[in-house]
């Protein structure tokens, strides 16, 4: 799904577990890391295909988790031109995505990257709320901050452990 502007509907999954830390999962044969995400089918929802990504990319179902909130707007970051495929049509210059937060409330060995093949993950970890800003790739870096900022505030802050993941890290 590309809009007219060339930008392709997707959806963002940032998943915290009960230490308040978020998963962070490396893309199979390489070592980039990102959070789960991928594009909309033709005619789903974003929470449709979130929760059909959550299971295609994590092995995890809609009852091991707890959506905590969604973007309100869709953001938007355009690929580096050497990603982008000139002679595709129609051309996708970017993504557009929805994010969400959930929590994990299954047991963690419910996660299963090779669930669904072609598996996107063979490794995950679990980080602080800030740690992706500083490994994810430049491109997507402004709209995960944005994603981020947004929804920290969905973040149950009262456990304690949520509270100290969720700390700004220290300036150097």
């Amino acid at each position: 799904m590309i809009d007219p502007d060339g930008f392709r509907a997707n959806v963002g999954i940032i998943l915290a577990n009960s230490s308040g830390q978020l998963l962070w999962a490396r893309r199979i044969g390489q070592d980039s890391w990102q959070f789960p995400q991928g594009g909309m089918d033709l005619g789903e929802t974003p929470e449709q295909a979130m929760f059909r990504e959550l299971h295609e990319e994590v092995g995890l179902k809609s009852e091991h988790v707890k959506v905590l909130g969604v973007t309100s707007g869709w953001l938007r970051y355009h690929l580096p031109r050497r990603y982008i495929r000139q002679h595709q049509r129609p051309l996708c210059i970017g993504q557009k995505q929805k994010w969400f937060l959930l929590e994990l409330v299954a047991d963690e060995t419910a996660i299963n990257l090779s669930a669904v093949p072609p598996h996107e993950f063979d490794d995950y970890a679990w980080v602080s709320y800030w740690f992706p800003l500083t490994q994810v790739i430049d491109f997507k870096r402004t709209v995960y901050l944005s994603a981020m900022l947004e929804l920290l505030p969905l973040l149950p802050l009262d456990q304690p452990n949520f509270k100290r993941y969720a700390e700004p890290p220290k300036s150097a």
